[in-house]
């Protein structure tokens, strides 16, 4: 008698499988001294920290080490809103492309990171994660063409995330501020 219940439930649950994922793209070879710099950060589906973020930008800088420092900045509300900044480091965990990176906020955990697209001349991006539940679009400037948007938006949907969790990021800049004068607490 037992035995049909746990057929049952295990036929239940077999059915209840979610459809695999696709493979998630890759960039095929990342310059590392190319990618360092400022990103601004255009959409995402945030993570917890940065919910809410006005201003994001992300800064790579190699180490002596072949890590990479990392300095994620924001202001958190609103243009005037609290200053906020992180730096976690990034490891790079395939050194044939140099786009699969390991990002350490607490050691010794090191969040996956991919990044997923990096247009030829190294001014946009997308970073992305297996488990798709969070996502950056990132650009060298704190706006783009709404054309290259909505293609990079359908690139992140053709990788298997729900776009309509993407949120644009606020980016306000004066002129004359270069991102290096992003907003540190």
């Amino acid at each position: 008698m037992k035995l049909p219940a746990v057929l049952s439930a295990a036929l239940l649950l077999a059915g209840c499988q979610s459809t695999p994922l696709p493979p998630l793209a890759q960039a095929s070879a990342v310059d590392l001294e190319r990618f360092m710099g400022d990103w601004y950060v255009i959409a995402s589906i945030p993570t917890w920290i940065e919910r809410d973020a006005y201003n994001a930008i992300e800064s790579y800088r190699l180490a002596p080490d072949g890590s990479i420092e990392t300095t994620f900045t924001f202001v958190k509300g609103g243009f005037d809103g609290k200053p906020r900044r992180y730096t976690p480091r990034g490891f790079v965990v395939d050194r044939e492309s140099n786009a699969v990176w390991g990002m350490q906020f607490v050691w010794p955990i090191k969040a996956d990171y991919r990044i997923s697209y990096l247009s030829e001349d190294y001014g946009q991006t997308v970073i992305a994660r297996t488990s798709r539940d969070y996502v950056w679009i990132m650009a060298r400037t704190p706006e783009i063409p709404d054309a290259d948007y909505q293609r990079l938006v359908q690139f992140v949907a053709d990788q298997g995330y729900d776009v309509s969790l993407l949120r644009l990021v606020p980016q306000r800049w004066d002129a004359s501020a270069p991102a290096a004068a992003a907003p540190v607490p």
